[in-house]
């Protein structure tokens, strides 16, 4: 079952996070306080699209994201795309992006976008998904601190 992100199904969102980025292979350390103020600023959002999927009442994953306007039409930008580690490889990320698929579909929405690591798992995943690679765009930062 797949539902809206809301306030109510935010710490099921928050487990499901921990359980995804916390093991293997991204092995980060993500505090439970952190990864809530984390994901709730991202529905502080006024155009934030999240879903979250469960397995009868087991939280498997969920999507965070936003719409945005482009001259040509409007996008769906995915900012979080995760899946609980224990629940990965099991067909639950491709019943997720399948439905984020068809929402953008639903609401006249031209395109998806994300962004990801070449060199994780996760890469192979959005590719068998559609998705292609841009070589026009590239992910720069700055590091301050």
């Amino acid at each position: 079952m797949v539902v809206p992100v809301t306030i109510e199904n935010l710490g099921d969102c928050v487990s499901a996070f921990l359980k995804a980025y916390n093991g293997p292979p991204w092995n980060y350390n993500w505090t439970y306080e952190k990864a809530k103020q984390y994901l709730s600023e991202y529905m502080g959002c006024s155009q934030f699209v999240g879903f979250v999927l469960y397995d009868e009442e087991q939280v498997v994953g969920a999507t965070f994201g936003h719409t945005k306007t482009w001259w040509t039409d409007k996008q769906f930008m995915i900012d979080e795309f995760f899946i609980a580690g224990e629940k990965q490889r099991m067909g639950y990320g491709k019943k997720l992006i399948g439905f984020c698929d068809q929402y953008a579909k639903e609401n006249q929405t031209g395109s998806i976008m994300l962004m990801t690591n070449r060199y994780m798992p996760s890469y192979g995943f959005y590719d068998k998904a559609g998705y292609t690679t841009t070589e026009q765009y590239i992910f720069m930062f700055k590091q301050l601190l």
